[in-house]
């Protein structure tokens, strides 16, 4: 996991819900690149999956991840290129799932507020930090503890625990 993420900003409100970010049509897979061809379908963009490129960043307003606790979720968020999601709020087991496979997601309410759709973003995961570079504005974010940035670097808690129980 890069901790210094740059891309270019899709915009969505407030509430997206597992529901728009992955159908529930389409779990009928767990082919993770599968998932991604249709990852934000049912969105305020419905031709995400087409239209992004590889390393574009998703911001949203608050209770980013709401509804069913699918990992399918963040899974096609992640196999989409998406490196980084930033966020007011994200509902509680969407955070925990994200992490889980090892996707950043990031609270800055003030750079969300702020970030507008095109705009081009830093992310720095370590110091939590978030910065427009098309304004030139730098907002403070989540910035997780030591153990959860290591669940992140090693790809996710399957990788760490595997490199954990290597090493004892």
């Amino acid at each position: 996991m890069e901790t210094l993420i740059r891309g270019r900003v899709w915009k969505f409100g407030d509430n997206v819900d597992t529901d728009q970010i992955i159908p529930a049509r389409y779990l009928n897979t767990s082919d993770p690149y599968e998932l991604a061809k249709h990852v934000m379908e049912d969105s305020e963009h419905p031709n995400f999956a087409k239209d992004h490129k590889e390393g574009d960043i998703i911001v949203a307003g608050r209770n980013f991840g709401s509804g069913s606790s699918r990992e399918h979720a963040p899974i096609a968020i992640k196999y989409s290129g998406v490196p980084v999601v930033i966020a007011k709020s994200f509902a509680r087991i969407f955070f925990r799932n994200a992490i889980n496979i090892g996707l950043p997601i990031v609270e800055a309410p003030q750079a969300v507020d702020e970030i507008n759709h095109g705009d081009e973003v830093e992310v720095d995961l370590e110091k939590g930090i978030v910065r427009n570079l098309t304004t030139g504005k730098e907002y403070e974010a989540t910035k997780f503890p030591e153990e959860l940035q290591a669940i992140l670097k090693a790809g996710g808690l399957m990788e760490y625990a595997k490199s954990k129980l290597k090493g004892s």
